[in-house]
């Protein structure tokens, strides 16, 4: 739990529903969270207080879409975390994405208990999965390329279609996922794919398999978007428990980075 300041006080479910509604969260968005328990405060209830006040907020008419990543299946190649002698043995031991067993990591303690919720969907990329509940999660969730974990055809791109808002509680822009989509989208110096690859039932045997996806940064996620705050106003501010919260329309944030990033990136 966070440390207490003075005069601090324990956040409640219905506050938090309130502090949604106050910046503006229109019930029936589809909509893409990212948060930080600890930033939110002193909830009570914690995880589950806070996702019940998300599907409140958003009501029967909304879908709320988190990012479920599972990035301990991905090549140890890519992810240098592992001596190179290691790397034959972890891609025989790896074991296979299941959607409903596959753990989330670095993805946060409320992205993960959504993951488990009983009507929660899971997008079939074993790396770069979205969970979506709601009206719209199938729709969200049908499509995940490995080739093309964010680009057009993967659940951000159906996000884009569907209008969809990106909500940040406690969490910078560079927790945006939905930028890598306008990295797709944009030409700039240096971009490059990369090799990756999962083990992976084919015709029902256990395989390696590999492709080539797109070498995804974030580096400069938060100024480009305090760029499109500052340019376009589309970006409300607020509170929602103790926590610094931002919410985004996706669509239009995602036309205009990729517009920057043509410009911007990757240029002196």
């Amino acid at each position: 739990m966070p440390e207490l300041s003075p005069g601090a006080t324990p956040v409640t479910g219905q506050q938090l529903v309130a502090d949604l509604h106050d910046l503006g969260l229109p019930a029936g968005a589809t909509v893409m969270v990212h948060t930080s328990l600890r930033s939110l405060g002193w909830v009570i209830g914690g995880t589950q207080t806070v996702l019940a006040a998300l599907r409140e907020a958003v009501g029967p008419d909304g879908t709320l879409v988190m990012p479920t990543q599972s990035w301990q299946l991905c090549d140890p190649e890519m992810l240098q975390e592992a001596p190179a002698q290691w790397w034959p043995t972890i891609r025989d031991h790896l074991p296979l994405y299941d959607p409903a067993t596959t753990p989330s990591q670095t993805m946060g303690a409320i992205a993960e208990l959504f993951r488990t919720s009983p009507d929660a969907l899971r997008s079939p990329h074993p790396h770069r999965s979205v969970s979506a509940a709601g009206p719209d999660a199938a729709r969200v969730t049908a499509r995940h390329p490995l080739e093309s974990p964010a680009g057009e055809d993967s659940p951000l791109g159906a996000m884009v279609g569907l209008d969809a808002w990106i909500l940040l509680l406690g969490v910078t822009a560079a927790k945006i996922t939905a930028l890598h989509l306008a990295e797709h989208r944009a030409g700039y110096p240096g971009k490059r794919t990369i090799p990756n690859g999962v083990a992976m039932l084919v015709d029902g045997r256990r395989e390696w398999v590999t492709w080539e996806e797109l070498d995804v940064h974030d580096h400069d996620f938060v100024e480009v978007t305090d760029a499109f705050a500052a340019d376009t106003g589309l970006v409300r501010v607020g509170r929602v428990g103790d926590a610094q919260a931002r919410l985004i329309p996706m669509r239009p944030l995602v036309e205009y980075v990729a517009e920057w990033f043509e410009t911007h990136r990757g240029r002196a």
